[in-house]
């Protein structure tokens, strides 16, 4: 229903499936008591079930953990990174500061967007039931592949020890890794700067848990926040303005060439 007619079917009232706030008494949360029932679950499990609206296991929700954990760089050159730190060192808020960041973790090329990108392109590769060589070589001709290649190196120094915790957990033997696997190799053999990065691993594994692009999106909102408040803090202590200060020297101006101004003149 759109229109006149869904505006008036919602005035006065609220229809909801996720929760409800009974202020004085008690809270629901995707249909649990909250204080109730959900009061010693894990933070990861309990953000990961308002996504989602499942319970994931002990297992599965240390791998989730890990996600996060092994892509959390301190790091005030890295894009998002800095705008936290520009951020601390303009003495803004926290709350500001991260949210800034985290605005800014949406990136097309090298934020979320890959992940979005990932796990759909990996959940159609998976259902395909034709060739994946084909498959892989369709999408190429349409575009890039999110989830291969990285723009300073083309080595991702996280994949092998979030692939140890994975194997340590019994989570490596998903349909979706297998295929995240298998396109790495097609597309290495192209080009050996193809490798698969963090986005297509962990779009693999979320996959493999059930997880659908929309349900990534949310889930990947925090992945790199571990990281920002440091960056935020230490340029905060320093004196303000001195985060990447840049000298006039490293502007690369092409406006008009340097003039003489006429001496002002002697007034009567």
């Amino acid at each position: 229903m759109n229109g006149p007619e869904a505006l008036v079917d919602s005035a006065d009232r609220m229809t909801t499936r996720v929760g409800q706030a009974f202020v004085g008494t008690r809270a629901v949360f995707r249909g649990h008591d909250l204080h109730a029932n959900l009061r010693h679950l894990d933070w990861m499990a309990l953000y990961v079930l308002g996504i989602t609206g499942r319970h994931h296991s002990e297992p599965q929700t240390k791998l989730l953990h890990a996600l996060w954990v092994c892509t959390s760089y301190p790091d005030a050159r890295i894009w998002n990174n800095r705008t936290a730190a520009l951020a601390g060192s303009a003495r803004s808020t926290p709350g500001l500061g991260i949210a800034a960041a985290l605005a800014m973790s949406e990136a097309t090329i090298y934020g979320g967007h890959p992940y979005v990108s990932s796990i759909d392109f990996l959940i159609r590769a998976q259902r395909h039931g034709g060739s994946l060589c084909a498959f892989v070589a369709a999408e190429l001709a349409q575009g890039r592949i999110y989830g291969y290649g990285r723009p300073i190196a083309s080595i991702d120094e996280r994949l092998p020890w979030v692939l140890g915790i994975a194997r340590e957990l019994q989570l490596d033997g998903g349909p979706h890794l297998r295929v995240a696997l298998e396109v790495e190799q097609l597309l290495v053999a192209r080009n050996p700067k193809l490798r698969m990065n963090y986005a297509a691993l962990m779009s693999a594994l979320c996959a493999d848990l059930g997880f659908s692009p929309t349900e990534m999106h949310h889930f990947q909102v925090p992945v790199f926040l571990a990281g920002m408040s440091p960056c935020f803090i230490e340029a905060a202590e320093r004196a303000p303005g001195t985060v990447f200060p840049m000298s006039c020297a490293h502007i690369a101006y092409e406006g008009p060439a340097k003039r003489a101004w006429p001496a002002a003149q002697p007034q009567p």
